[in-house]
Order: structure tokens, then sequence, then C-alpha cells
């Protein structure tokens, strides 16, 4: 078992949005209740709105200014505040800054072989007309 992520060992997932890291779940630490991720978002881009029906999660803003949604409300976030995201509570993330904006990303339970369970609702109503 490995205790210890070296940044080398680091892979990082490119996305459309930005790129995330996972640094604990089941495949990388063989963790059972918690996943830990890292995630940055390009300056203009965001994780749209989406949920994780079994898990919760809490987002901590380690860099950048993030507009947060949780349901239909928002907020600024700032580097070191957070969010609790109660399982299956739609959410999303959007950089509104001109730098990336860095999080983690903490989710529990596991769940499933990758310990990340993601619904994406960004194209369903009243999810698609928030922001516009």
């Amino acid at each position: 078992m490995n205790y210890f992520i070296k940044k080398k060992q680091k892979e990082v997932e490119t996305l459309d949005w930005g790129n995330l890291t996972r640094l604990s779940g089941p495949k990388k630490t063989n963790a059972k209740d918690l996943v830990v991720i890292e995630v940055n978002i390009a300056p203009g881009q965001g994780h749209d709105f989406h949920k994780h029906p079994k898990q919760e999660e809490v987002i901590y803003v380690v860099k950048g200014k993030v507009e947060q949604w949780v349901g239909k409300k928002k907020k600024l976030l700032m580097p070191g505040e957070s969010v609790f995201i109660p399982a299956d509570m739609v959410h999303a993330s959007f950089n509104i800054g001109k730098s990336d904006a860095r999080l983690i990303a903490i989710l529990g339970p596991s769940v499933g072989e990758d310990g990340y369970e993601l619904v994406e609702v960004y194209d369903q109503a009243p999810w698609d007309s928030l922001r516009k």
C-alpha cells in the first residue's frame, strides 16, 4: 500500500476545463472512505453543473476566485474558503479569475472502482440556463 504520494508519482488527467489529480482513492491508496482530488480550473472555465448521488463533498479553495454554486445559490469563494455539498446536491465551480484556480475536493464515502461517482446535469433545466 502506498501511503505517500510524491510529486513525480502524480497522474494528471487533462479535461476541457482544466485538470485533476487523484491524491487518494481506492486505486491510488486503497482508501475506502475518502476520495481526495486536486482540481485546477483554467480562467473562464468551470466544472459545470453535476452531482454525486451517494457522496458528500467539501471543496477548499487553495488559489483563485471561484463562483461556487450549490443548488440554485451561488457565492464567490476565495483562497482559504470552502463549501460543503450534501450527497445528490447539484453544484458547479467556475473560475472567474485571470489565472488558474486550484481546489482540493474531498468526497466520501468512496464509491465504485474509481471512488468517484459523477452525474452531469448541465444540459438539463434549470441548470442549463442559470449562468446565462
